[in-house]
């Protein structure tokens, strides 16, 4: 069968040399694709750099970061679109789902470790997993962390919006 030339190339017009997804290190039996998203080097440094796949810190502190960040940026949602939004207690009511979020969230995360969860697999954009999640113990002291600095989030995010007009005036 004779294969039609690209006449501004040309080379073969084989729809298989426009491929950009492959499968993990060429081999279909690993089950994990090779795409330009999740190869590239910029989304590679970014995943990795995470608190959850930084290499290099205690079960705590990724519980730590990961919970100041949710903490912090869940305050605004329940404070300015919840149902108190228009009244004076806007901000603690916010302030009080957050919190409760967040334990719930905690709770989660412990049920979970309790259920002996799988060891993390190396993937495409995670090639070395943590060794944080291989125990339960690991995901507990996570969970631990989670809520300490998802509580710590939320109240600075509370204290940040409440004091916004003092904060404004400073930077005026």
């Amino acid at each position: 069968m004779a294969q039609a030339i690209d006449a501004s190339k040309n080379r073969p017009s084989d729809p298989r040399n426009q491929e950009v997804v492959y499968p993990s290190r060429r081999d279909p039996q690993i089950g994990n694709l090779e795409t330009p998203i999740n190869n590239s080097s910029l989304v590679k440094w970014f995943i990795n750099n995470l608190p959850a796949y930084r290499p290099g810190i205690t079960p705590l502190r990724r519980g730590l970061e990961v919970g100041m960040a949710h903490g912090y940026w869940l305050l605004g949602p329940f404070a300015k679109l919840g149902p108190l939004r228009d009244t004076d207690v806007a901000n603690i009511a916010g302030l009080l789902a957050t919190l409760g979020m967040v334990v719930i969230s905690t709770l989660a995360v412990s049920l979970y470790a309790a259920t002996d969860p799988p060891k993390p697999v190396a993937t495409v954009t995670v090639p070395n997993p943590p060794d944080t999640f291989d125990t339960t113990e690991g995901w507990n002291t996570f969970a631990s962390g989670f809520l300490i600095g998802g509580v710590g989030g939320a109240v600075v995010a509370y204290f940040i919006l409440a004091n916004i007009e003092l904060i404004q005036n400073i930077f005026k």
